[in-house]
């Protein structure tokens, strides 16, 4: 008998069932994280400070470009997940099909636009002189990996959808260890610099793609893949882009304003270019592990929405806010105790380190609401409403740190003024979306169930 990988999420203990659906889900998002701090790390120690601030100096721009398509992944996820809690078939199978045909085709725009964009876009953030040269070829190289990165978010997004959290991360540990032996060869013994872990990022992408489809066209449940019988639905793309492109929209907004901040450090110097990126990688790590609960949350409400199952939406709400703010104030408070030996790892630098550990006093340490946000958000996306987080997220993060940017840090130009923006923004948005969700719940739920 061959092992079920899906899970029932709209019965039994909803503490139990989240653990074993966040973890494995946690874990790849480290092991994904990992990708790039591999590269820091590695050029860090191997080609210099510059060489390190090239490929730290992409990240928000990355940001930019490819969340857009990962949070139209979001809206796979919420309607096969429902299509699951409703044990409708057809409607999973439609989506599938929908999904990884959206996902190649989104791949193919990003090379494109990472390709034409990268010099343009990297000057107009005001990249310093010595190091824009080494991200433009890091940028370039990377996106030409992006039709496989998008194949793996919306399979892994499917999966993830019924319950199955655990294959995605057995495929990002076999990319894993391929982009660390790429590191390793390119950059150590070819000495390729910044095209040598682009190239092994690429390399190992195409790894965890291959193993996705692998699995879905082996699979013998709701979310098999035919690739004979492989077609898009429209009307399932339209659905999948009402909750999925605000979603995609929601990162778009969040990484302009930090578009913007990264400008504003690049006005620092390099050496403050490099710390940043030190501490932002460390910060990452913690960032991924809060998001596991966003994306349990996205599931979770979308089944049991499916399922009628009304009264466990409040239970998973409040118990992944729990957890949230448990991993943020661990993660954020061991991130700047533990920072100078954590930035040593990146850098032997000492200026490096000490604008690392600025960062980390203000940004790291306040992280865990960043996490109450994504669950906030999480939640009402789930239950179908996109648009919303949305323009709470317009309002709270863009809007909010552009006017900041503009303003306070305009008269007081100094790191701390621009770092403190990230948690009021944070505060506030947190707010905006319990109030949204009490609105959608009194819209939605039966009195009965509710």
């Amino acid at each position: 008998m061959r092992k079920s990988y899906e899970m029932d999420m709209t019965r039994g203990p909803l503490l139990r069932s989240i653990l074993i659906f966040t973890l494995p889900l946690l874990l790849s998002g480290v092991l994904q994280l990992l990708f790039n701090a591999t590269d820091i790390v590695v050029v860090g120690q191997f080609a210099g400070a510059n060489a390190m601030a090239s490929v730290g100096s992409t990240t928000s721009l990355f940001n930019l470009l490819i969340n857009a398509f990962i949070g139209i992944s979001v809206g796979a996820n919420v309607l096969v997940a429902r299509y699951c809690g409703e044990k409708n078939y057809d409607g999973v199978q439609q989506t599938v099909q929908t999904s990884l045909l959206t996902g190649l085709v989104g791949g193919v725009i990003l090379v494109v636009l990472g390709i034409v964009l990268a010099r343009p876009m990297l000057t107009l953030m005001k990249t310093p002189d010595e190091v824009i040269e080494g991200a433009v070829l890091y940028m370039r190289v990377y996106f030409i990996g992006m039709p496989a990165t998008m194949i793996y978010n919306f399979g892994a997004a499917v999966l993830r959808a019924v319950g199955d959290t655990r294959r995605p991360l057995y495929f990002l540990m076999a990319a894993g260890v391929m982009n660390v032996l790429g590191d390793l060869l390119f950059v150590c013994v070819l000495g390729m610099g910044v095209a040598g872990v682009a190239l092994a990022t690429v390399l190992s992408q195409c790894v965890s793609a291959a193993l996705t489809v692998l699995c879905l066209t082996g699979s013998d449940g709701m979310c098999h893949l035919d690739i004979r019988r492989l077609r898009f639905y429209p009307e399932r793309f339209a659905q999948i882009m009402k909750i999925g492109l605000p979603a995609g929209m929601q990162s778009v907004i969040f990484n302009i304003s930090n578009v913007l901040i990264q400008s504003s450090i690049n006005s620092f110097g390099a050496v403050a270019v490099a710390g940043n990126t030190a501490a932002a990688n460390v910060e990452g790590f913690v960032y991924i592990s809060m998001n596991s609960l966003y994306q349990t949350t996205l599931s979770f409400t979308s089944q049991n929405l499916g399922a009628k199952q009304y009264r466990r939406v409040d239970g998973i709400l409040v118990r992944c806010m729990i957890l949230v703010i448990l991993i943020g104030v661990v993660l954020g408070q061991g991130a700047y105790r533990l920072g100078d030996p954590l930035l040593h790892i990146y850098s032997q630098d000492p200026k490096v380190i000490a604008y690392g550990i600025q960062r980390f006093s203000v940004v790291s340490v306040t992280y865990f609401l960043c996490g109450m946000m994504d669950v906030g958000s999480g939640v009402v996306r789930g239950l179908g409403y996109s648009i919303m987080p949305m323009l709470v997220s317009m309002v709270g993060a863009c809007v909010f740190r552009v006017i900041w940017i503009f303003t306070v840090f305009r008269m007081y130009h100094t790191l701390f003024t621009l770092y403190v923006s990230y948690p009021i923004s944070w505060v506030l948005t947190v707010i905006a979306h319990m109030i949204c969700y009490l609105i959608v719940r009194r819209r939605m739920f039966p009195e009965k169930a509710a």
